[in-house]
């Protein structure tokens, strides 16, 4: 992942040195399981921990330089382990072992610790979506379906069913964590031919994996499940994103993003303020979709193994997981720091939409006078076409439909007292609470 979209943290754990310290103690761990078994000297056990290399940059360059010449990442780390501890006690680093035995139990071991990162993020994320539907739970604003004016809702709602998803995203990456939180060290084709399985289980429980049956590689499809869990938090984050950006446009002017200190929207517009962070997210979702394919197609190998998923995961999952990182804290800050216009709100429900989004209370009111649906529909619609292209308050119009006033009338009803409960904003919104109270039931983790 370019440095832009890394944050340090979670790039922290996808970096040379960290993969190389992981690889490290899997090796030391299973060093001195077979210490433990009796099969080598315990004080060989000791030296190779008191005497394994410190991992940083020069290390980091030793395995470089001599994988140029064994062309094998894991042989030439082995070689440069082995070297720096000495013999004989280094001749024991990798005993009975396979490259992916290490390979495969340290990279389950580092997206474990990658998924708590994302956890945490999504619990920030999960709980600014909270405290911000309940504080925009009564404020009223359009509902549109197909991008037109539909019905009267409230900006909480809206934030509300997106906190909602997210807690679902939550869910997901959990099954996700609990299905990467494995481990294997049981030989080429994974029949232990050359290795205890007390040495695959000793390592596995200082790591905090489980050992799980495998061939040469554990089974690539936990981790696409990973792969979707990012990409189901950066679908989630591009729904808000997007929401966002539809409802920034100037011709809309319900949200916008905050905007900085000094900061600039266009270098040749010094009027415009972008949904720039909206839009950014948005990308992000699609390069994510994009990694949860390629974890599936890495999911069918050859045989016992092949290594046609290696050259995919080095990119798909370190990326995967710092852009699902980047993408919830971003998408956060973006919801803490939004502007709302309520007042704006207000006059788009009310006065933007000319009252048409009471349509359907109209058209159940003439229904219940006796009307048959589509003679009421036909009366309505054509009702709101006159306001729409007129320009003209849609309840005027009705009030003043003779075909509505004789429905009304024949039906014994006041037509005053039953249109002004049609267009009554506090009825149609009586039961959007509903939504909100369903945060009571999530699991919030306070800011």
């Amino acid at each position: 992942m370019i440095p832009r979209y890394s944050m340090p943290e979670m790039a922290a754990l996808f970096s040379e040195e960290a993969r190389f310290a992981t690889w490290l103690e899997v090796e030391l761990l299973a060093v001195e399981a077979w210490a433990s078994l009796g099969v080598i000297p315990n004080e060989h056990a000791v030296a190779c921990r008191e005497r394994a290399p410190q991992i940083d940059a020069a290390f980091v360059a030793a395995v470089n330089e001599r994988e140029r010449v064994t062309d094998h990442d894991v042989a030439a780390f082995v070689d440069v382990v082995q070297q720096h501890i000495g013999p004989p006690e280094g001749n024991w680093v990798h005993h009975g072992l396979t490259s992916s035995d290490v390979v495969d139990t340290a990279l389950c071991a580092t997206l474990v610790r990658a998924a708590d990162l994302l956890l945490e993020a999504i619990d920030g994320f999960i709980a600014v979506l909270a405290r911000r539907a309940r504080e925009h739970a009564h404020t009223p604003m359009l509902g549109r379906t197909h991008g037109m004016h539909a019905e009267p809702t409230t900006f909480g709602t809206k934030l509300a069913l997106f906190c909602l998803q997210a807690a679902r995203d939550r869910d997901r990456l959990r099954a996700a964590r609990a299905g990467i939180a494995v481990g294997k060290l049981s030989g080429a084709v994974g029949t232990y031919s050359n290795i205890d399985p007390a040495v695959e289980a000793h390592v596995c429980r200082e790591l905090g994996l489980e050992p799980v049956p495998a061939t040469q590689v554990i089974a690539r499809d936990r981790h696409a499940e990973y792969l979707y869990a990012c990409a189901a938090i950066g679908t989630t984050v591009e729904t808000v994103s997007l929401e966002v950006r539809h409802l920034q446009r100037s011709e809309v002017a319900e949200v916008e993003e905050a905007f900085g200190t000094g900061q600039k929207g266009s270098s040749a517009m010094p009027h415009k303020r972008n949904p720039i962070t909206a839009e950014r997210l948005c990308g992000l979702a699609r390069v994510l979709r994009g990694y949860a394919v390629a974890g599936l197609e890495d999911v069918a190998l050859w045989h016992e193994r092949d290594i046609s998923h290696s050259s995919v995961e080095r990119i798909v999952l370190p990326d995967a997981s710092l852009a699902a990182y980047y993408a919830l804290r971003r998408c956060a800050r973006m919801v803490d720091g939004l502007v709302v216009r309520s007042e704006r709100m207000l006059e788009n429900l009310l006065e933007g939409s000319y009252g048409l989004v009471f349509s359907q209370p109209v058209l159940l009111a003439l229904v219940q006078a006796g009307l048959t649906r589509d003679d009421a529909y036909r009366i309505v619609q054509r009702d709101s076409r006159r306001a729409y292209e007129e320009r003209r308050s849609f309840r005027e119009i009705v009030e003043g439909d003779p075909d509505v006033k004789s429905a009304l009338a024949g039906s014994g009803s006041d037509a005053a007292v039953v249109l002004a409960s049609a267009f009554d904003l506090d009825r149609a919104l009586r039961h959007a609470h509903r939504t909100i109270d369903r945060l009571d039931d999530l699991e919030v983790t306070p800011e």
